[in-house]
Protein backbone atom coordinates (compact mmCIF):
# COMPACT_ATOMS: atom_id res chain seq x y z
CA UNK A 1 0.00 0.00 0.00
CA UNK A 2 1.54 3.79 -0.63
CA UNK A 3 1.99 5.59 2.12
CA UNK A 4 0.08 8.76 1.67
CA UNK A 5 2.40 10.67 4.42
CA UNK A 6 5.49 12.51 3.18
CA UNK A 7 8.77 11.88 4.19
CA UNK A 8 9.43 15.22 5.64
CA UNK A 9 7.86 14.40 9.05
CA UNK A 10 10.20 14.78 11.72
CA UNK A 11 10.23 11.74 13.70
CA UNK A 12 13.17 13.56 15.93
CA UNK A 13 11.16 13.49 19.10
CA UNK A 14 11.49 10.02 19.30
CA UNK A 15 14.52 10.16 20.52
CA UNK A 16 13.04 11.62 24.09
CA UNK A 17 13.04 8.74 26.32
CA UNK A 18 11.49 9.88 29.40
CA UNK A 19 8.06 10.85 27.55
CA UNK A 20 5.49 7.98 27.08
CA UNK A 21 4.95 6.93 23.22
CA UNK A 22 1.75 8.26 23.14
CA UNK A 23 2.74 11.76 23.92
CA UNK A 24 5.74 11.35 21.69
CA UNK A 25 3.57 10.34 18.72
CA UNK A 26 1.10 12.93 19.97
CA UNK A 27 3.77 16.06 19.57
CA UNK A 28 5.02 14.51 16.50
CA UNK A 29 1.74 14.52 14.80
CA UNK A 30 1.04 18.06 15.89
CA UNK A 31 4.06 19.34 14.91
CA UNK A 32 3.87 17.70 11.44
CA UNK A 33 -0.03 19.36 11.35
CA UNK A 34 0.95 22.92 12.22
CA UNK A 35 3.95 22.59 9.95
CA UNK A 36 1.93 21.28 7.10
CA UNK A 37 3.29 18.29 6.38
CA UNK A 38 0.11 16.86 7.25
CA UNK A 39 -2.73 18.90 5.55
CA UNK A 40 -6.15 19.32 6.01
CA UNK A 41 -8.41 16.06 4.48
CA UNK A 42 -5.69 14.23 5.01
CA UNK A 43 -6.35 10.51 6.38
CA UNK A 44 -4.61 9.38 9.60
CA UNK A 45 -3.99 5.91 9.11
CA UNK A 46 -2.96 4.23 12.21
CA UNK A 47 -0.85 1.37 10.28
CA UNK A 48 1.15 3.94 8.50
CA UNK A 49 1.48 6.18 10.61
CA UNK A 50 2.94 3.42 13.07
CA UNK A 51 5.20 2.40 10.54
CA UNK A 52 6.56 5.78 9.72
CA UNK A 53 7.07 6.31 13.53
CA UNK A 54 8.79 3.17 14.48
CA UNK A 55 6.14 2.36 17.05
CA UNK A 56 3.07 -0.37 17.61
CA UNK A 57 -0.88 1.00 16.76
CA UNK A 58 -1.61 1.76 20.35
CA UNK A 59 0.31 5.12 20.69
CA UNK A 60 -0.86 6.38 17.97
CA UNK A 61 -4.23 5.62 18.41
CA UNK A 62 -4.01 7.44 21.67
CA UNK A 63 -2.28 10.45 20.05
CA UNK A 64 -5.21 10.55 17.54
CA UNK A 65 -7.21 10.79 20.33
CA UNK A 66 -5.71 13.79 21.55
CA UNK A 67 -5.38 15.55 18.42
CA UNK A 68 -9.29 15.19 18.06
CA UNK A 69 -9.65 16.58 21.70
CA UNK A 70 -7.64 19.68 20.61
CA UNK A 71 -9.68 20.07 17.32
CA UNK A 72 -6.55 19.05 15.08
CA UNK A 73 -8.29 15.62 13.94
CA UNK A 74 -11.76 14.76 13.23
CA UNK A 75 -13.35 10.78 12.63
CA UNK A 76 -15.12 10.99 9.38
CA UNK A 77 -17.51 7.78 9.38
CA UNK A 78 -16.68 5.23 6.78
CA UNK A 79 -13.15 6.75 6.44
CA UNK A 80 -11.56 6.76 9.87
CA UNK A 81 -9.62 10.08 11.14
CA UNK A 82 -8.39 13.05 8.82
CA UNK A 83 -6.60 16.21 9.54
CA UNK A 84 -9.21 18.85 10.38
CA UNK A 85 -9.24 21.87 8.80
CA UNK A 86 -9.85 25.21 10.43
CA UNK A 87 -13.24 27.33 9.99
CA UNK A 88 -14.13 30.54 11.13
CA UNK A 89 -17.31 29.26 13.04
CA UNK A 90 -14.61 27.05 15.17
CA UNK A 91 -12.08 29.87 15.53
CA UNK A 92 -14.73 32.34 16.82
CA UNK A 93 -16.11 29.27 19.24
CA UNK A 94 -12.79 29.16 20.57
CA UNK A 95 -11.57 32.80 20.50
CA UNK A 96 -15.45 33.96 21.98
CA UNK A 97 -15.08 31.43 25.43
CA UNK A 98 -11.28 32.19 25.63
CA UNK A 99 -12.65 36.17 25.93
CA UNK A 100 -14.40 35.51 28.77
CA UNK A 101 -11.87 33.70 30.52
CA UNK A 102 -9.20 35.72 30.04
CA UNK A 103 -11.32 38.74 30.64
CA UNK A 104 -11.73 36.92 34.14
CA UNK A 105 -8.87 35.56 35.00
CA UNK A 106 -7.33 39.64 34.61
CA UNK A 107 -9.94 40.56 36.54
CA UNK A 108 -9.27 38.55 39.76
CA UNK A 109 -5.19 38.70 38.88
CA UNK A 110 -6.00 42.24 39.76
CA UNK A 111 -7.00 41.76 43.07
CA UNK A 112 -4.90 38.49 43.84
CA UNK A 113 -2.20 38.96 41.76
CA UNK A 114 1.45 39.33 44.55
CA UNK A 115 4.50 41.08 44.30
CA UNK A 116 7.06 38.01 43.24
CA UNK A 117 4.19 37.39 40.32
CA UNK A 118 4.13 40.88 38.91
CA UNK A 119 7.92 40.31 38.91
CA UNK A 120 7.15 37.04 37.07
CA UNK A 121 4.96 38.59 34.44
CA UNK A 122 7.64 41.22 33.42
CA UNK A 123 10.05 38.85 32.82
CA UNK A 124 7.59 36.72 30.64
CA UNK A 125 6.93 39.93 29.08
CA UNK A 126 10.36 40.46 27.66
CA UNK A 127 11.05 37.01 27.35
CA UNK A 128 8.18 37.17 24.67
CA UNK A 129 9.59 40.75 23.25
CA UNK A 130 13.02 39.10 22.67
CA UNK A 131 11.54 35.46 21.21
CA UNK A 132 10.10 37.62 18.65
CA UNK A 133 13.05 39.24 17.24
CA UNK A 134 14.38 35.33 16.56
CA UNK A 135 12.58 33.15 13.71
CA UNK A 136 11.93 29.56 16.48
CA UNK A 137 8.06 30.02 16.03
CA UNK A 138 7.99 27.24 19.04
CA UNK A 139 9.95 29.38 21.47
CA UNK A 140 7.71 32.41 20.44
CA UNK A 141 4.57 30.71 21.13
CA UNK A 142 5.96 28.78 24.20
CA UNK A 143 6.93 32.39 25.38
CA UNK A 144 3.14 33.88 24.69
CA UNK A 145 1.59 30.52 26.58
CA UNK A 146 3.78 31.46 29.80
CA UNK A 147 2.92 34.91 30.04
CA UNK A 148 -0.92 34.41 30.12
CA UNK A 149 -0.36 31.32 32.26
CA UNK A 150 1.31 33.51 34.86
CA UNK A 151 -1.86 35.76 34.51
CA UNK A 152 -4.39 32.24 35.44
CA UNK A 153 -1.83 31.45 38.09
CA UNK A 154 -2.39 34.65 39.73
CA UNK A 155 -5.77 34.12 40.27
CA UNK A 156 -5.37 31.23 43.41
CA UNK A 157 -8.04 29.81 41.62
CA UNK A 158 -7.70 26.31 40.90
CA UNK A 159 -10.75 26.42 38.91
CA UNK A 160 -9.93 28.58 36.59
CA UNK A 161 -6.57 26.98 36.04
CA UNK A 162 -7.51 23.92 35.43
CA UNK A 163 -10.40 25.03 32.73
CA UNK A 164 -7.42 27.67 31.04
CA UNK A 165 -4.73 24.56 30.68
CA UNK A 166 -7.37 21.75 28.95
CA UNK A 167 -8.74 24.84 26.91
CA UNK A 168 -5.01 25.87 25.88
CA UNK A 169 -4.93 22.56 24.11
CA UNK A 170 -7.86 23.85 21.70
CA UNK A 171 -6.63 27.12 21.45
CA UNK A 172 -3.14 26.14 20.60
CA UNK A 173 -3.85 25.78 16.93
CA UNK A 174 -4.95 28.79 16.39
CA UNK A 175 -2.19 30.23 18.26
CA UNK A 176 0.25 28.96 16.15
CA UNK A 177 -0.81 30.18 12.86
CA UNK A 178 -1.85 33.89 14.53
CA UNK A 179 2.19 34.11 15.48
CA UNK A 180 3.12 32.49 11.91
CA UNK A 181 2.89 36.16 10.97
CA UNK A 182 5.84 38.34 12.32
CA UNK A 183 4.27 41.34 11.85
CA UNK A 184 1.70 40.76 14.38
CA UNK A 185 4.17 40.72 16.47
CA UNK A 186 4.44 44.83 17.39
CA UNK A 187 0.73 44.47 18.05
CA UNK A 188 1.30 41.80 20.50
CA UNK A 189 4.34 43.26 22.08
CA UNK A 190 2.53 46.00 22.79
CA UNK A 191 -0.87 44.76 24.18
CA UNK A 192 1.01 42.78 26.79
CA UNK A 193 2.91 45.96 28.07
CA UNK A 194 -0.48 47.59 28.21
CA UNK A 195 -1.95 44.62 30.21
CA UNK A 196 0.97 44.64 32.82
CA UNK A 197 0.89 47.97 33.26
CA UNK A 198 -3.18 47.87 34.05
CA UNK A 199 -2.24 44.97 36.21
CA UNK A 200 0.23 47.38 37.98
CA UNK A 201 -2.08 49.94 38.80
CA UNK A 202 -4.66 47.12 39.26
CA UNK A 203 -7.28 48.85 37.20
CA UNK A 204 -9.88 46.35 36.61
CA UNK A 205 -11.70 48.20 34.12
CA UNK A 206 -9.02 49.32 32.19
CA UNK A 207 -7.30 45.97 31.92
CA UNK A 208 -10.36 44.52 31.26
CA UNK A 209 -11.09 46.17 28.28
CA UNK A 210 -6.93 46.22 27.08
CA UNK A 211 -7.69 42.15 27.35
CA UNK A 212 -10.75 42.20 25.50
CA UNK A 213 -9.12 44.23 22.73
CA UNK A 214 -6.37 41.51 22.91
CA UNK A 215 -8.36 38.27 21.97
CA UNK A 216 -10.40 40.05 19.93
CA UNK A 217 -7.81 41.25 17.58
CA UNK A 218 -6.41 38.03 17.23
CA UNK A 219 -9.76 36.91 16.03
CA UNK A 220 -10.37 39.38 13.52
CA UNK A 221 -6.30 37.97 11.93
CA UNK A 222 -7.29 34.72 12.29
CA UNK A 223 -10.27 35.24 10.65
CA UNK A 224 -8.14 36.62 7.70
CA UNK A 225 -6.31 33.52 7.77
CA UNK A 226 -8.57 31.40 7.50
CA UNK A 227 -10.06 32.68 4.10
CA UNK A 228 -6.66 33.18 2.88
CA UNK A 229 -5.96 29.32 3.06
CA UNK A 230 -9.29 28.83 1.72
Amino acid sequence: MKSEYKDGIDTSQFTNTYLPLRDVAFNTLREAILRGELKPGERLMEVQLAEKLGVSRTPVREAIRKLELEGMAVTIPRRGAIVAGMTEKDMEDVLQVRRALEELAVQIACEQISMSQMKELKEAMDAFSQATNGVDLKEITNTDIEFHDIIYRSTGNRRLLSIMSNFGEQMYRYRVEYLKERENYPILVEEHAQIVEGLQRRDKDAVTEIMRRHVTNQAVEMKKIIREQG
